[in-house]
């Protein structure tokens, strides 16, 4: 048998594809902070189009995809995003699709970045809105393409949980917890807010789903009767709301698998004061 047929590469084969495979663009270890450091550049005169973009895709049913961004996604030439966010926009485009999870993050946006080096108009999609958990992935993007990116905004889950449970966002508190690293500020803010003002959370899963924050907010002394709204995979086919108290919700606290919650990792939570 061939090196091909087997499924591994004869030495010298091998030898000359890790030559011509590009080494990695180096990530920022704080991203987020990174996208955010300095506002947006101007955009570029004469009517140009920047070549790359950020793009907030909404909450996944592709009616509430924006019109500028379905714009951008058919005349994209190459489109970078996690798997399970590039696939609700795969019928929207026909560019080269690069899909990434956490481990191939740097590989992907390699490749993403030689590509627009290229000339290559790129589109990074995002769920949501970018600016609604979505500056890390931002600031790699930036930092891979080495050149300033433009931010497309979105309809967040957050906008739509916010219709759901009639809670204004200017009466709100609004905190995501689905980023790396540590989120005790952000539940600190909460359990300042919590009673006062509306609460509308982004969980993290599977560490801090909707009955760990409850928990967290209940051992603070917030009222186990307030009314407590989980809201799940927004505009989807299968939406669900579940409608309970904090009390009831901390009750099911505990754990870090998907099992141990009875929620999906689509999740907003929200807490009317």
């Amino acid at each position: 048998m061939t090196g091909d047929e087997t499924g591994d590469e004869p030495d010298d084969e091998a030898d000359d594809k890790a030559d011509d495979e590009p080494n990695p663009p180096t990530l920022p270890d704080r991203p987020a902070e990174t996208a955010s450091a300095t506002p947006e550049p101007p955009r570029t005169g004469s009517g140009g189009e920047e070549l790359v973009h950020a793009v907030g895709i909404g909450p996944g049913n592709t009616e509430l995809l924006t019109r500028r961004a379905g714009r951008l996604l058919r005349d994209a030439d190459v489109v970078v995003g996690f798997e399970t966010v590039v696939d609700f926009v795969a019928d929207e485009t026909d560019a080269e699709l690069i899909t990434c999870g956490y481990r191939d993050e740097p590989e992907a946006l390699g490749r993403f970045a030689d590509r627009v080096a290229d000339g290559a108009r790129g589109v990074a999609v995002l769920m949501g809105d970018p600016n609604h958990s979505g500056y890390q992935f931002l600031g790699k993007v930036e930092a891979a393409v080495d050149a300033p990116v433009a931010v497309v905004p979105g309809i967040s889950s957050v906008q739509v949980a916010a219709s759901r449970a009639r809670t204004p966002l200017e009466e709100s508190v609004f905190e995501t917890l689905h980023v790396r690293g540590d989120v005790s500020p952000a539940l600190a803010r909460l359990g300042r807010a919590v009673g006062d003002r509306n609460l509308i959370v982004i969980p993290r899963p599977y560490d801090w789903m909707p009955e760990d924050i409850a928990a967290e907010l209940v051992s603070g002394g917030a009222d186990r009767g307030l009314d407590a709204l989980v809201c799940e995979r927004l505009t989807h086919s299968d939406e669900q709301i579940t409608r309970t108290d904090l009390g009831t919700l901390a009750d099911g606290a505990g754990g870090d698998d998907p099992a141990d919650s009875a929620f999906s990792d689509l999740t907003v939570l929200v807490v009317r004061a």
